[in-house]
């Protein structure tokens, strides 16, 4: 089959086309024919090993995982002995986690990781749900505890993670502030955004909106001026993101070190979101998707040979919403 690899660390020229041996499903796996994958800042921080500290994990040399991609849509089609839900045919979407190769024309994923997909929801729609949408459904529901009526604030909400937080946070009955730069102005206020604050002419941490919940997407404030922008009882999150800018040692986990260090002695709640692959939230958001209260935004789309130039646009260009890959 085809897919696309990589064996050392690098810019997107290090990615490569290749035929590779086609994935068999251990017993509790499904094949799935990839359809579409979707790309996340995720792929191109393990293909450069940005930051630096990250390699620890993800391999010294070049990523343990040889095939890049998490996200992906498509059709079943072989199942493991032990596979009890899913059947040849279904359509299903998920997320591979740190296991990737979702840039392949077919990948293996545990049964309970794979869910079906939302039957409104193109492929490429699809496809570009799983890995966004967890962060930003846990990042919200699960570590911001969001409840009707409640303040949030969103910096980065034209991002991949961040269109779908303004639905869903708007889901979750609450009045949504969405920070973007100009041209993204339109497309959050679309999304549901009751106020959208362009950070090229205003700065939300100086301003007198108030906030019960701030997600920080980007990481490019100080915890003292994401903090002010807090009421007296509010609660930070902050995960990571960003765009390539030459490499770093830490890049955004210093933010969340301080984050931590820091939790223990200020009235405001700071929590960090870490996420997985989850088939429960799988299920929650085909259940907002098929519901209309959530659409995912499609910037650009490439083929599989182009996903090294796809990765040159996610990383340096500030992609709006979502960049996918047809397969």
């Amino acid at each position: 089959m085809k897919a696309v690899v990589q064996d050392r660390y690098g810019p997107p020229e290090t990615l490569a086309l290749a035929d590779v041996d086609p994935p068999a499903p251990a017993a509790d796996e499904v094949l799935v024919r990839v359809e579409a994958a979707a790309l996340n800042a995720y792929d191109w921080h393990v293909m450069r090993g940005d930051p630096r500290l990250a390699r620890l994990a993800l391999g010294r040399s070049g990523p343990r995982a040889r095939i890049r991609g998490r996200d992906f849509a498509g059709v079943v089609d072989a199942v493991g002995a032990h596979v009890t839900q899913l059947r040849p045919g279904d359509a299903v979407f998920g997320d591979l986690g740190e296991a990737n190769g979702a840039f392949a024309e077919y990948v293996c994923i545990p049964e309970h990781l794979a869910a079906p997909k939302p039957t409104n929801l193109t492929p490429q729609q699809a496809a570009a749900l799983p890995l966004a949408g967890i962060t930003a459904l846990m990042g919200l529901s699960d570590v911001g505890q969001v409840e009707p009526g409640h303040r949030v604030l969103i910096n980065g909400a034209s991002g991949g993670v961040g269109t779908l937080a303004v639905q869903l946070a708007k889901a979750l009955g609450a009045s949504v502030t969405g920070v973007c730069s100009t041209r993204n102005v339109d497309l959050v206020r679309s999304l549901g955004a009751d106020h959208v604050v362009d950070y090229t002419r205003s700065d939300f941490t100086r301003g007198s909106r108030r906030h019960d919940v701030v997600l920080d997407l980007v990481g490019n404030r100080s915890l003292t001026a994401l903090r002010r922008a807090l009421t007296p009882t509010g609660t930070l999150v902050l995960s990571g993101g960003g765009v390539y800018r030459g490499g770093s040692l830490v890049g955004p986990v210093w933010l969340i070190t301080r984050g931590r260090l820091l939790a223990p002695f200020v009235r405001h709640r700071i929590a960090i979101l870490t996420t997985a692959p989850s088939r429960t939230h799988l299920d929650t958001l085909r259940n907002h998707a098929e519901a209309g209260r959530l659409t995912p935004v499609i910037d650009r789309s490439y083929p599989l040979h182009e996903v090294p130039q796809a990765l040159r646009y996610l990383e340096v260009e500030h992609a709006r919403a979502k960049v996918v890959i047809t397969v």
